[in-house]
């Protein structure tokens, strides 16, 4: 989630407020989700934050002028996730062709779009770009995060497993906790700017204190849940892969922070008082989501 310019102390405090009861309200939804045990359930939830993450970012090209095909990013999104979340619930897996399918149609879906307007030097251009983007960015790297969870094939069984709504709350604890320590500790301590010219508020010591609340949070519940958590091994795969979601995440926020600032808009919507829109919270998610999957499917067997 990407950190506002630091606003006047007596601001502070509200922002922090609105920012605390947002976070618990969205982890009540989480839990009330997690232990549903429903797979349709999880697949709602993600997709409907993939949905308003999409609408979300092309309301912000079109507020800054970017002359995007927004009414085709929004639609190709709910296809995308139409298609991927009934293949889970089939077949157990995603077929190996849907990504490559999904962003060719987004592609050629795009350019076909632009072909019905004048060309308007570098703005036409502009235009595609940023849709196929949207689609990549938001729909297609979010929903690493169903992969996640399904990986086992268990959807196609009416069910989720405790191995995957575990490894849901996994990935989201070390993502979140890694923004709620570079907030916490660069509020109370930061002092060196980390990237001013993307996001002002970020500081390294902010940056270290990401990296440590990730292990805590990783560690933490790896040792709370040796069981459910059981596909790490041990310690080192995931200390291994906190570090690497920590990095992530703190990417992935910046990288909103890119958009935003290009774009001059403060938050990607009003979804989430204190926090912003459904881009601000799934930001990190769609970086950290995707390496967690590669880890766990590719990486992970070579190592236990």
């Amino acid at each position: 989630m990407a950190e506002s310019p630091t606003p006047p102390a007596a601001s502070k405090s509200v922002v922090f407020f609105r920012r605390t009861v947002s976070t618990l309200s969205l982890w009540a939804v989480v839990t009330a989700v997690f232990l549903s045990k429903a797979p349709l359930a999880y697949m709602a939830l993600m997709g409907v934050l993939a949905v308003i993450a999409a609408i979300e970012y092309f309301g912000m090209l079109r507020r800054a002028k970017v002359d995007a095909f927004p009414r085709f990013g929004v639609a190709a999104t709910v296809v995308y996730c139409a298609l991927l979340y009934a293949a889970l619930l089939r077949d157990g897996d995603a077929p190996p062709w849907l990504d490559a399918a999904a962003i060719f149609a987004a592609t050629v879906g795009a350019f076909s779009l632009q072909l019905l307007r004048p060309i308007r030097g570098l703005a036409s251009l502009t235009g595609v770009a940023a849709t196929v983007l949207g689609f990549v960015y938001i729909p297609y790297l979010f929903n690493f995060l169903t992969r996640v969870v399904f990986m086992d094939g268990a959807a196609a069984n009416g069910g989720v497993s405790e191995q995957g709504a575990y490894l849901l709350l996994w990935v989201l604890a070390v993502t979140k906790f890694t923004d709620t320590g570079a907030y916490l500790t660069g509020s109370l301590v930061g002092k060196h700017k980390m990237i001013p010219h993307v996001s002002p508020a970020k500081t390294w010591e902010g940056f270290v204190g990401a990296l440590a609340f990730a292990q805590l949070a990783g560690c933490g519940l790896y040792a709370l849940f040796p069981g459910a958590l059981a596909i790490f091994g041990h310690y080192g795969n995931v200390a291994a892969l906190a570090f690497i979601l920590a990095l992530l995440a703190v990417i992935g926020d910046l990288a909103e922070s890119v958009v935003k600032r290009s774009l001059d808009a403060k938050d990607s919507g009003r979804f989430l008082p204190g926090i912003g829109g459904s881009l601000d919270l799934i930001d990190s998610v769609c970086f950290t989501a995707p390496a967690a999957y590669f880890y766990l499917k590719w990486i992970l067997p070579h190592t236990t």
